[in-house]
């Protein structure tokens, strides 16, 4: 049996940048073999999207809703697509 591999787009709030948070989370994602990427938005968001198996991703959302140390996150939305497959690793966006 194949594992089910899932898309999820997520939007973080609060205080999230200037807290490490996206290297926290590229090296979370990676530790979970997700593909993807994480970025800073204009807002002081954090976006990004999570592809692999659907538990790993489960995962992922949940240790994004605690973050690194010095964050502190507010809220957390979660938009569920498919999986394009289109990345080969997880990155840093600028």
């Amino acid at each position: 049996m194949t594992e089910k591999i899932v898309r999820a787009h997520v939007l973080i709030k609060g205080k999230v940048q200037g807290v490490f948070y996206r290297v926290w989370t590229s090296k979370q994602a990676q530790s979970l073999n997700l593909t993807g990427w994480v970025k800073n938005l204009k807002d002081k968001k954090v976006e990004a999207v999570f592809e692999g198996p659907k538990e790993k991703v489960e995962e992922m959302i949940e240790k994004c809703k605690e973050g690194p140390r010095p964050s502190n996150v507010k809220h957390l939305e979660v938009s569920w697509k498919k999986a394009s497959g289109e990345f080969s690793s997880f990155e840093i966006l600028r």
